[in-house]
């Protein structure tokens, strides 16, 4: 343990979500102190530390992050295990999680060099996040509307459009309907511990 790292909770309790001690876990695996990871991923350490005690849930965009600094996916991220990389994901099988706001399902095996996932984007969440991050991104509306800028441009794409785009262009998501809109998104994963995804407005120890 870094000496900078804070003591674990004394009773962090049944309901510790998976993803706390896997994120404690995979940034001692990547041997970064607790300062480094929060700093690469545009978080303050007092949040990053609640994230890894459990004491607050990271959101979808967060944990892309942290996936990328770290190396890894977000199934792993979320203490998934899968014997066998299949090549097909049955519906029956995915399991939601829900980050953020967010509805997302895995629509592709782990492991792999890009990660995709079928999202639900309700109105109203995250809509002033900025993301900025090495590798590409696609994504397809299954069903409302959806507002994305990329850079100084704003777009207002129906169901049935797509977009496919660098993602160091800054780039911001959010449901133009009240009833939300639903995504295929597919994006690479680059395998780096200093890969990192920079998000805005997060400063300080704001989630």
């Amino acid at each position: 343990m870094s000496a900078s790292d804070p003591p674990p909770p004394a009773e962090p309790g049944a309901g510790l979500p998976t993803v706390a001690p896997q994120l404690r876990a995979l940034r001692h695996r990547t041997a970064m102190t607790l300062e480094t990871a929060a700093r690469a991923a545009n978080l303050s350490p007092a949040h990053l530390s609640r994230l890894e005690t459990g004491h607050r849930h990271p959101s979808l965009p967060v944990l892309l992050t942290l996936a990328r600094i770290y190396g890894t996916t977000v199934s792993e991220l979320l203490g998934e295990t899968v014997t066998e990389r299949d090549a097909v994901v049955r519906a029956a099988h995915a399991e939601p999680t829900h980050a953020g706001g967010w509805t997302y399902w895995q629509a592709g095996a782990p492991a792999r060099g890009m990660q995709a996932l079928r999202v639900h984007v309700p109105h109203g969440t995250q809509g002033d996040i900025v993301r900025v991050h090495p590798g590409e991104e696609w994504l397809y509306v299954l069903k409302g509307r959806l507002r994305l800028r990329l850079g100084d441009t704003a777009h207002l794409l129906d169901a049935g459009d797509s977009a496919h785009f660098d993602s160091l262009t800054p780039h911001r998501l959010a449901a133009a309907d009240r009833a939300g809109c639903d995504l295929l998104f597919v994006h690479t994963l680059l395998q780096s511990p200093s890969t990192a995804l920079c998000l805005g407005p997060l400063t300080g120890d704001t989630p």
